[in-house]
């Protein structure tokens, strides 16, 4: 038998099985030599190939369950390593190899006219600048793809995975990329009546862009990321378009009010309407049983014929809760370089709670950055001698009214810690600036509009966390001269 038959056959046994256990099952001190029995290399093959054939993945040193950015960052940074063929097997829930999946509340949804992003277009990683990676590319490097069978247990012990489809998988080691599931409003109060949307996949997308095809009116749920971005998308479609939230204005975990201010009066300009601390009794449907009215607690109700619920999103954990969760801000906690409390147990990307070194806590992010940024930092603590910790800058960004034909296309960063007081510079023409300022120190910048050379100096910025001069800052002309005080100040 070749030592390659003999590392497989090794790969199909239970890790629990000791060396000194495998000498006495087949030398027991009891027994003469004669009274060994003798196996031919025959019925030896034989057993391998039953064992080997229970499992229904060809790939198992190295099994990635997900489909997402981090599974197609991780991809590319085991071909890189030279790790992959043969050896790597990706088991997504759905039908596509994996994606940037910030364009499904961007360019994804834009009307056909305006020239919408597509698959094959956005899989990963042409988001970072990199090579597409097609269904084709992964069959090139030897990675085998399990598509649209979701993992629903895990055996531990034994190192297995079960599918929906009730296939068994075999891992060597294994990484967890399930990323999250969007937060849904219950059935009783008609949270999955016909024309009421959640965006999470390509498919979700699909149906959404069918509805909005058809609507007249919509109502997005939600004042953060994906309700912004949809409310900019309906525009093109030219949709009487209200905005629902509970909060006092738009994404409050990181606009202030002035600034939140500002890009509300840019949707309104486009004729987004907003309805700002209210909170949803229920939805109504009509007689053929579709969504027809948003109703709120206070008795009013708000006419449509399509919603978006944009409220948040829960770290896909199951069945992976075993492996252990952080109590705190949910998800799988790792250390510093994504190992779970499981020996060969990795998570990455959106369902890992991991050091966030440079504050000194424990952080769950839900981004593409992140995303991208956490496999390519396992991968290569798993694949070579590399043990630095995680040392990630939590990065935000949004890009809106960017289809053909806008008047205005927005796109602002975020780098940093959002805490302290805050200096605004700029008056929205395209630039405005805010600066974060914690005990004297700069602690986070967003920026609307910047120039390339601007944007590259924001991380430069909240990573060295300066000592700067606040009532410089407030009493600059313009946010090019307010860049360079906090530019003087590194």
């Amino acid at each position: 038998m070749s030592s390659v038959a003999v590392q497989r056959l090794m790969a199909t046994m239970p890790n629990t099985m000791s060396f000194k256990q495998g000498l006495s099952l087949w030398c027991p001190q009891s027994a003469s030599l004669n009274r060994i029995p003798r196996i031919s290399s025959r019925s030896f093959r034989r057993s391998y190939v039953a064992a080997a054939s229970s499992f229904a993945n060809e790939n198992r040193e190295y099994v990635v369950v997900g489909g997402g950015n981090s599974a197609g960052y991780a991809a590319k940074t085991f071909v890189e390593h030279g790790q992959a063929n043969g050896k790597l097997c990706i088991v997504t829930k759905e039908p596509y190899a994996p994606y940037e999946r910030p364009a499904l509340t961007k360019a994804y949804l834009f009307p056909t006219d305006k020239k919408p992003a597509r698959l094959p277009g956005f899989h990963t990683c042409v988001g970072s600048g990199g090579e597409r990676q097609t269904p084709d590319w992964y069959n090139e490097q030897g990675i085998e793809m399990l598509y649209e069978d979701p993992v629903t247990g895990i055996d531990i012990e034994k190192q297995t995975l079960t599918t929906n489809s009730g296939k068994l998988l075999k891992y060597g080691t294994l990484i967890i990329a399930t990323g999250c599931t969007a937060s849904r409003f219950p059935e009783k109060i008609g949270g999955s009546l016909p024309g009421v949307h959640y965006i999470r996949d390509v498919a979700d997308a699909d149906s959404l862009i069918s509805s909005l095809g058809k609507a007249k009116k919509l109502v997005v749920v939600g004042g953060g990321y994906i309700g912004m971005e949809v409310a900019a998308a309906a525009v093109a479609w030219k949709l009487d378009t209200t905005i629902i939230f509970p909060e006092e204005h738009l994404l409050p975990r990181l606009f202030t009010p002035s600034l939140a201010q500002k890009y509300e009066q840019l949707y309104q300009d486009n004729g987004v309407k907003f309805v700002k601390g209210a909170k949803i009794k229920h939805l109504e449907s009509g007689p053929d049983g579709r969504v027809v009215a948003v109703k709120l607690e206070d008795g009013s109700s708000i006419e449509t014929d399509t919603v978006v619920i944009g409220i948040g999103a829960k770290p896909a954990v199951s069945p992976f809760d075993v492996v252990g969760l952080n109590s705190t801000v949910g998800g799988i906690a790792v250390d510093g370089q994504f190992r779970t409390s499981i020996p060969g147990i990795f998570a990455i990307g959106d369902v890992a709670a991991f050091p966030l070194k440079i504050y000194n806590r424990i952080a769950r992010v839900e981004h593409v950055d992140h995303a991208r940024k956490s496999a390519q930092h396992c991968i290569k603590s798993l694949l070579t001698a590399h043990t630095h910790t995680y040392d990630y800058l939590p990065y935000f960004y949004s890009r809106v009214f960017e289809y053909e034909g806008s008047p205005r296309k927005v796109w602002w960063q975020f780098f940093g810690d959002s805490v302290g007081e805050t200096v605004e510079v700029g008056n929205f023409d395209p630039k405005v600036a805010t600066f974060w300022i914690d005990s004297g120190k700069l602690k986070g910048v967003l920026l609307e509009s910047g120039s390339p050379e601007e944007f590259q100096l924001l991380p430069k910025l909240a990573r060295n966390q300066p000592t700067v001069d606040k009532s410089k800052l407030q009493n600059a002309s313009s946010v090019e001269e307010a860049l360079e005080i906090a530019q003087a100040s590194l």
